[in-house]
């Protein structure tokens, strides 16, 4: 599975942007996918996570009510919704897959990762 995140970019704060994590491969459609991000000098944290169907997820508590991850099988796609954005909210924002079916905040858990989009939020 090759997966490529884009969407990324500079705004403000308040504003809202959308990432697009675009996979390769069928079986994309059976995998749970997670989006987790690094900010400058921090280490990976979890952000969200969603199921094979797109019928269930999971958020960090500290973007539950801003940010709405989603899927669409058809295309191969997952998608992280974030508005309200924060300053705190920068960081590098990378998607992974993870071949069971279930989400997980654990990192460890996602066989694949993509390259990750930069999301800069200025104050």
């Amino acid at each position: 599975v090759q997966l490529q995140a884009s969407g990324g970019g500079l705004v403000q704060a308040g504003d809202s942007l959308r990432l697009s994590c675009a996979a390769s491969g069928r079986t994309f459609r059976r995998y749970a996918m997670g989006w987790f991000r690094q900010a400058p000098g921090k280490e990976r944290e979890f952000v969200a996570a969603i199921n094979w169907s797109g019928g269930s997820s999971v958020y960090a508590d500290s973007v539950k009510g801003r940010f709405t991850i989603s899927r669409d099988n058809a295309k191969n796609t997952v998608y992280l919704s974030m508005n309200s954005l924060k300053p705190e909210d920068t960081a590098v924002y990378y998607c992974a897959a993870d071949t069971r079916p279930e989400p997980s905040s654990s990192e460890i858990e996602y066989d694949y990762w993509g390259q990750g989009t930069l999301v800069t939020v200025s104050s």
